[in-house]
């Protein structure tokens, strides 16, 4: 992944949230000379510090956000906390001087995603937000077959989602069915941000949306057995209109039982395209030009990349003096997408997306 920013050192990283997914980010940072862990901190105590003791041997220190993001030791915060503390904490990090990279999306609602981009701005910091997923090999060789003109005019895509709901395997999966939550929320990120990847910023929406159950049930842990209340819709479908002309079928479910849909796919003028699971960094991209599907050879994305890589583009940006590409000004715009997506599914009309992003530079092998 390179070497570490102008100062001649890692970057210092603090956790903010030291829950189930802050292993995948810890396996990752564990192997990166560009990031180095001094500081975890989490609503529960023993948790920050028994992730403290495992990954950083004792030398990592638990404590509160406000310790945190005061420590000289830490330039950078890694934000991991629910998404409804998205915005609070990277504004909290930005005005203690700090760059931050968070976990999707880049806040609850637009209004605090502009001011997250506005104090980043008038810092001068860096933001940047997951997925980083589509920086693997995955979406970037399937990128590139777009860009190189393998498909030809990129005329439609199709991205599918679909699970009978997190509550089979999480055992506290109530967040997912609040406000910031559902299956748009919470998985939409991975397929936009590998939609704009391959075909550029979206400019109008429509959609429909259902919520099917009011309750569900948690069917792993301690608390198996128990019933919640669902806030949110869990079945999503829209129509994106892209900047360049192309059409994207988007459906985002946690009322599936079982499907046999692709994950995304991009059909062209003279070709299409299968693209793997962007919620993973790797796997199989296929071309098919009308006589049978042909594998493709990874040709770009950082390869045995893990959670965490966006935050080491990062950082090698700082070095660089680049732009980096797992951005805040991308997760905004993935967060209005959808949304808009949302407000048209209420109104039931088409709606234009308001805000736009630079297509992130790819990542060149």
């Amino acid at each position: 992944m390179g070497e570490p920013p102008v100062t001649g050192r890692p970057l210092n990283v603090g956790i903010v949230g030291a829950g189930r997914i802050s292993g995948a980010y810890l396996d990752t940072l564990a192997g990166l000379t560009a990031l180095r862990l001094t500081a975890v901190t989490d609503l529960d105590r023993g948790r920050a510090e028994a992730v403290a003791e495992r990954y950083a041997g004792g030398t990592a220190v638990a404590g509160t956000v406000a310790d945190l993001v005061a420590r000289d030791d830490v330039d950078a915060v890694l934000n991991l906390t629910v998404p409804a503390a998205h915005a609070e904490v990277a504004l909290a990090a930005l005005r203690a001087g700090k760059h931050v990279y968070g976990e999707k999306p880049l806040a609850a609602n637009r209004a605090e995603a502009g001011a997250v981009l506005a104090a980043a701005g008038e810092t001068g910091l860096r933001v940047g937000c997951a997925p980083d997923t589509v920086l693997g090999t995955g979406t970037q060789t399937a990128r590139r077959a777009v860009d190189d003109g393998l498909v030809g005019r990129p005329v439609a895509a199709t991205a599918f989602m679909t699970t009978a709901g997190h509550e089979a395997w999480h055992p506290d999966p109530e967040f997912y069915y609040r406000p910031g939550g559902g299956p748009l929320l919470d998985m939409g990120p991975y397929y936009l941000s590998a939609l704009v990847h391959l075909l550029g910023p979206v400019t109008g929406v429509s959609g429909a949306v259902s919520r099917p159950r009011a309750e569900r049930t948690v069917g792993s842990g301690p608390r198996a057995g128990q019933t919640f209340p669902v806030e949110v819709d869990t079945h999503v479908t829209g129509v994106l209109e892209h900047a360049g002309g192309a059409l994207s079928t988007l459906l985002m479910s946690f009322d599936v039982k079982a499907a046999r849909l692709p994950r995304i796919e991009v059909h062209g003028t003279e070709a299409s395209l299968s693209v793997p699971d962007p919620n993973h960094f790797d796997g199989a991209v296929e071309l098919n030009r009308g006589d049978g599907w042909e594998p493709l050879p990874v040709s770009a994305g950082y390869p045995d990349a893990g959670r965490g890589t966006g935050l080491a583009d990062l950082s090698e940006a700082l070095a660089a003096g680049r732009p980096h590409r797992a951005s805040a000004e991308l997760a905004a715009h993935v967060l209005d997408i959808m949304l808009t997506l949302m407000d048209a599914a209420a109104q039931g009309r088409s709606l234009t997306v308001s805000s736009s992003c630079t297509r992130p530079d790819p990542v060149i092998l």
